[in-house]
């Protein structure tokens, strides 16, 4: 009997997890806290005041729900959690590594791109009294870093929780959302300052760095 491994399900499974593979342990630790960060930053923030507004753009609420979508998709769809004594290959190894740090990092983004839109931040395209063209901080890489954040963490669920099919459903759908939140917001924010930002749009990638 001492060749049999016991269920996953059981606490000497656990056990074993914890002391054979603990990279991928710590990984998917570290992108859960990650998460809880992220679910902080954007969804106990207090909630953006209406007062002041002067335009806002339904549309974007459809691009919402494809990105959550997307976010359930590759949650849901997750590889095994590998059997304790198992070698893992070179690139589950890279992945379990770079998981945290690109979560990492995507908070921060997330973090510096709100701090940088001030009151101007909101759920869904909008336009408010005074409203300014930012592009200062992230805005000055990127025209809608917090989207870019987001798909950072899209790809750190993938790197450290999820699988290749997970990730082929869940990109599209992601992607489809963000191209409809970015026209909704870049429609209003034309509108408003026409060839301003026709000249920033041409120089500053939409969310994918270097990539027009």
């Amino acid at each position: 009997m001492g060749g049999i491994l016991p269920p996953r399900n059981h606490p000497e499974a656990a056990i074993d997890f914890a002391q054979d593979a603990p990279l991928p342990l710590a990984s998917r630790v570290l992108v859960c806290l990650g998460w809880a960060a992220f679910f902080v930053v954007f969804v106990l923030r207090r909630k953006p005041s209406r007062k002041g507004e002067t335009k806002r753009d339904p549309v974007s609420r459809l691009g919402i729900f494809l990105q959550m979508a997307g976010f359930c998709a590759v949650w849901m769809v997750q590889r095994p959690i590998p059997r304790a004594g198992t070698t893992p290959g070179a690139a589950e190894i890279a992945a379990d590594v770079l998981a945290p740090i690109l979560s990492a990092v995507s908070v921060g983004l997330g973090l510096w791109a709100v701090r940088t839109l001030g009151r101007q931040w909101s759920y869904t395209a909008r336009l408010v009294e005074d409203h300014r063209l930012v592009q200062e901080g992230p805005y000055a890489f990127v025209r809608h870093p917090i989207y870019t954040a987001m798909l950072g963490k899209l790809l750190a669920v993938a790197a450290s929780f999820g699988s290749a099919p997970g990730l082929a459903i869940a990109a599209p759908l992601f992607l489809a959302g963000t191209r409809i939140r970015v026209r909704s917001e870049e429609k209003l924010l034309e509108g408003q300052f026409g060839g301003a930002f026709a000249d920033y749009a041409r120089r500053v990638p939409a969310f994918i760095p270097f990539l027009k």
